[in-house]
């Protein structure tokens, strides 16, 4: 990278800490105001920063609008696919990603199963979002006045006896959930099913999707499907850092999992 690109690149994130005058950029960047000047007229002809009646520089209005326009592009259907495929071919079991559009929880993608028996859940269909993994995760990143509001007007149908029987329980799992950061459904939709979950992030770090692996206790017991959740918290990361565009950090592993080497 140039050095030019390179000091103005490094403008913004000092203004993305606050309004800051021309010293205070030439100060940071280690140059000559005249330097720093020129960087800084560069960028505000291109609406990147705005300068402000008082003189100081900020963030502009263009940055802003070309940020939301990328993210508005993004499709994380289209980023997680090859990461799920991946996962499916690693584990062999059903693999699912699912998103949180306007009180429901969806499935929008779906790996099958290499194994014989094969769940019924469908691409573009709800979840049952008072047991589902995915569903806990996405609901579990909502703010706690809209969580509460939320788990307070859903039913609580009890499909199994496993399943969630009402909203204080339920908000309490979410609880759970969001410190741990991933997810279980052990039986509470289907007595035969489990299921674990984990979120895909965003650059601001609020669960944009949540992907998760699925199987039947004919194939693998609950305690041997929690055993690939260090690969499915793996994968979730990687989709996170592609989707939002930074360098992908592994999570920690729960204590009670050990760290899948192979």
């Amino acid at each position: 990278m140039s050095q030019t690109v390179d000091r103005a690149l490094s403008i913004l994130p000092l203004l993305a800490e606050g309004p800051a005058n021309l010293e205070q950029v030439a100060s940071r960047l280690g140059v000559h105001k005249s330097t720093a000047l020129r960087l800084l007229r560069t960028l505000h002809e291109h609406g990147i920063v705005y300068r402000q009646q008082d003189q100081r520089y900020r963030l502009g209005a263009r940055l802003f609008a070309l940020a939301q326009e990328a993210v508005e592009n993004l499709d994380v259907r289209e980023i997680a696919h090859p990461h799920l495929a991946e996962l499916n071919e690693k584990c062999g079991h059903t693999v699912h990603l699912a998103v949180y559009e306007e009180n429901e929880v969806l499935y929008i993608d779906k790996v099958e199963s290499r194994y014989p028996v094969r769940m019924y859940s469908r691409i573009g269909k709800p979840v049952a979002i008072t047991v589902a993994a995915v569903a806990k995760l996405l609901l579990a990143d909502l703010p706690e006045p809209e969580r509460r509001a939320v788990a307070e007007r859903l039913d609580y149908p009890m499909y199994t006896s496993r399943s969630t029987p009402n909203a204080a329980a339920f908000l309490k799992e979410l609880a759970t959930v969001r410190e741990q950061g991933w997810a279980t459904d052990l039986g509470g939709h289907e007595e035969s099913i489990n299921c674990i979950g984990a979120p895909i992030r965003g650059a601001d770090g609020r669960a944009v999707a949540a992907c998760s692996v699925s199987a039947p206790n004919v194939v693998v017991t609950a305690d041997e499907l929690l055993t690939l959740l260090p690969l499915l918290r793996r994968t979730a990361g990687a989709i996170s850092a592609e989707y939002s565009g930074t360098a992908h950090t592994p999570e920690k592993p729960h204590p009670s999992q050990k760290e899948d080497r192979s």
